[in-house]
């Protein structure tokens, strides 16, 4: 009898974890960043999420530490996951990045916040920068 206890229970509990990241959901988001700097460097930009068919308005803004020089305008488009409000969406992401581009570059990062959101960007990036760093972006609401 206590086998068939500890089995009913095992069961339960994963159909309980299983109810639980089943509930998180996932949504659109772009991004338009602008990035400088010269060893210590700035970013901002806007963005937009679109969830349940709803679109959100979003403000970023980071700063970055390492080798950055130049300027550069990234437009970043893709999927944003393991949310369950747009509320999740916003935070602190933190990366390490290199890359470089002179003109037109293709760019591609996946970025987690403190909630557990996942972003998987790619896209473009003009400008004449490069770049070797430790970087955090800020993603908010307007």
């Amino acid at each position: 009898m206590r086998g068939l206890l500890g089995t009913v229970v095992a069961v339960l509990i994963g159909v309980f974890a299983l109810g639980a990241s089943a509930q998180a959901d996932e949504g659109r988001i772009t991004l338009t960043i602008y990035k400088g700097g010269w060893v210590i460097g700035g970013s901002g930009g806007s963005g937009t999420l679109n969830f349940h068919g709803r679109r959100y308005p979003l403000s970023i803004g980071g700063l970055s530490y390492g080798l950055v020089f130049g300027g550069s305008k990234a437009q970043l488009a893709g999927r944003v996951s393991n949310i369950r409000s747009p509320r999740d969406v916003a935070g602190v992401y933190g990366a390490v990045g290199a890359g470089a581009a002179i003109g037109v570059g293709a760019r591609a990062i996946v970025l987690r916040n403190e909630k557990g959101a996942v972003l998987e960007l790619s896209g473009s990036q003009v400008g004449l920068i490069a770049d070797l760093d430790l970087s955090g972006l800020a993603i908010g609401f307007k």
